[in-house]
């Protein structure tokens, strides 16, 4: 049995899992999330700012003082789209290095993919092959299909943090043009995967978890209660009109809503209602395991750091 850390730094989040990998099994030892929205202003200016650099780094000092008293043997820190798309990111592997000891690894979207599949479907029971594994994040949202490996597999340019920035920051909300975008990249899906073989929807991420918790009507986010929770597409649909017609104080009066998400969940349940509806999924398999998950599973076959 190995000690293992695997922390995984997106657009909007930065999280923490401290797990027991055992041959094929992972046991927790403890799961952290903290919102620094490192991706802020990334698609208009094309780099990591100063103070979103510092929220992160704030936040793995954290992390790496939790790395240290649980004995952690391995780390692995998996950067994603924010930092794949910004000019600066050596100065962010810069500040990891330091913190962690180990270079972060920015991940192509390919890899994304198949770290998400590979947490997912570890994690998920019911779930009839082939499955669609789809994980909504700040500033990409990946699609990979398998049944045992991946079998196809994109990322695409929309996220909850991208599309808000773009349409629903400052004036009136533009949902017209946020859902061209996202029809837009559903078309790139289309081309490069073959959704109709998909027999189970698997959603990931915090977007699809939080509105599974607010489906749910939970009086406070319960993962043991969302993790493998469906939700019927009537509802996917319900909650994302809901979500986008409110005000911010009543999305933040929402008793599941983290408040860094209070913000971007209206693009990001919309994501996941026109991926639903485009194409013609009954439900979605909610999953709370994901590319975190691949993440510690992949350092089964790592060296330690």
């Amino acid at each position: 049995m190995t000690r293992v850390a695997a922390i995984d730094c997106g657009t909007n989040s930065v999280r923490l899992l401290i797990a027991d990998l055992d041959g094929g099994d992972l046991s927790d030892v403890e799961r952290r999330m903290e919102i620094v929205r490192l991706g802020a202003g990334v698609d208009r200016t094309g780099k990591l700012a100063p103070e979103a650099l510092e929220r992160t780094f704030t936040a793995m000092r954290g992390y790496a003082e939790l790395v240290r008293s649980h004995g952690a043997t391995k780390v692995r820190v998996v950067a994603t789209s924010a930092t794949r798309d910004a000019s600066n990111r050596d100065e962010f592997a810069g500040g990891v290095h330091e913190i962690f000891g180990v270079r972060p690894e920015v991940v192509t979207g390919a890899e994304e993919a198949h770290l998400s599949f590979l947490g997912a479907t570890a994690g998920v029971h019911g779930a009839e092959p082939p499955v669609l594994v789809v994980d909504i994040g700040g500033g990409s949202t990946e699609f990979v299909l398998g049944t045992a490996d991946v079998d196809a597999a994109i990322s695409v340019d929309i996220g909850c943090v991208r599309l808000t920035e773009r349409h629903f920051s400052g004036g009136e909300p533009r949902v017209a043009a946020a859902t061209a975008d996202i029809d837009a990249a559903l078309d790139q899906v289309a081309a490069e995967v073959p959704v109709s073989r998909a027999r189970t929807l698997v959603g990931l991420a915090g977007s699809v978890t939080t509105v599974a918790g607010i489906a749910l009507d939970l009086p406070a986010y319960d993962p043991a209660r969302i993790h493998g929770s469906r939700l019927p597409a009537a509802k996917v649909h319900e909650v994302s009109r809901r979500l986008l017609a409110m005000t911010h104080d009543e999305r933040a009066a929402i008793p599941v809503m983290h408040p860094g998400r209070v913000d971007v969940i209206g693009a990001g349940a919309l994501i996941l209602d026109r991926l639903v509806e485009r194409f013609g999924f009954a439900d979605v398999l909610v999953s709370e395991h994901d590319i975190l998950d691949g993440i510690a599973r992949g350092l089964g076959e790592e060296p330690p750091s």
